[in-house]
């Protein structure tokens, strides 16, 4: 009987003892998880803030042209790649920076256009056009070559016809003279869906192609006149770049929209020889040095010009942008 008091006794005063340890074990664990989980919080904050600030450097750091102040002559690049329009990479504003740049270079012996594009705005073709043939002009010393990869066609060859001389691969695509305007239609599936058009304008033609409305004969006829404006302007500007070099009486569809390989091309003088970007600076320009003078984006700008460029692209499908194409 005394054992069982004793034994409850023991028992009763180590169970509060018992407890407080736990709750003293459980407090310090939760303390010691919540540090833990502080540090890497401040680690991964401090990683965060890094990385921002490595992007930051490289949105402001400037861009600087490998090969310039070697005091080498050299043959100056510019690329014309992709699509050409104001938001893309090949755009006037940065083509005729480079142009720029590289003719106030003392030691560029000559500019090569290296082009690989399937053409796009013609105003931004005109823009680039107009400067190399102004340049011409004022260096005509300097010689500008136009270098095809595996495309010049449409704006991209508006922007190359402006050059001394073309040059291609004999299974580089070139041509495409010509414009286009496309869109669709969805007047004949609104009706089978029981869908009705509100439309309200304060212009007679404001909704001119509207692609959920019926094409209105004078609207398509007014349109087709606006490209064949456009289209002319273009000719005009091959025919004054090319000169006697284009074959047209043996190509009647030299400017249709049509397009062939460079090989066809040099014989219908929409090309003058085959080269590439190493061969004309060796050969025609006579050094081995290039230069590449087309300015890079900041990653500030270029966040900027994509957000831009996203909203004008869906500005440019609703309106049924003209391209040269």
């Amino acid at each position: 009987m005394e054992n069982n008091q004793d034994y409850a006794k023991t028992t009763d005063n180590n169970q509060p003892g018992w407890e407080k340890e736990i709750i003293e074990k459980l407090a310090f664990a939760a303390i010691n998880e919540q540090k833990t989980a502080r540090r890497w919080g401040i680690f991964f904050k401090l990683l965060g803030f890094t990385y921002l600030l490595a992007l930051l450097g490289i949105a402001v750091y400037p861009q600087f042209k490998e090969g310039i102040g070697s005091g080498k002559q050299h043959a100056a690049i510019i690329d014309v790649l992709g699509v050409i329009g104001q938001g893309e990479a090949s755009n006037a504003s940065t083509v005729i920076t480079g142009l720029q740049d590289a003719i106030k270079d003392k030691n560029t012996k000559g500019i090569i256009l290296n082009i690989n594009s399937p053409g796009g705005s013609p105003v931004q073709s005109a823009y680039i056009y107009d400067e190399i043939k102004r340049l011409k002009k004022l260096h005509p010393d300097t010689p500008i070559y136009s270098v095809v990869g595996d495309l010049c066609a449409s704006g991209g060859y508006y922007i190359a016809s402006a050059s001394d001389k073309i040059f291609v691969n004999q299974a580089s695509i070139i041509g495409s003279i010509g414009v286009v305007m496309n869109g669709f239609g969805f007047t004949n599936v609104m009706e089978k869906l029981g869908i009705e058009r509100r439309l309200l304008t304060s212009g007679t033609h404001k909704a001119m192609l509207d692609p959920f409305s019926p094409v209105k004969p004078e609207e398509s006829k007014h349109m087709q006149a606006l490209m064949d404006q456009v289209h002319q302007q273009f000719i005009d500007a091959v025919r004054q770049g090319r000169g006697d070099r284009l074959k047209v009486a043996e190509a009647p569809e030299l400017f249709s929209g049509l397009v062939w390989t460079g090989t066809e091309g040099v014989k219908l003088g929409l090309a003058d020889d085959f080269g590439s970007v190493d061969s004309v600076a060796r050969e025609k320009l006579g050094t081995e040095e290039k230069v590449n003078f087309t300015p890079q984006e900041h990653l500030i700008d270029r966040l900027a010009g994509k957000f831009g460029a996203s909203f004008a692209h869906s500005m440019n499908t609703l309106l049924n942008t003209v391209n040269l194409q």
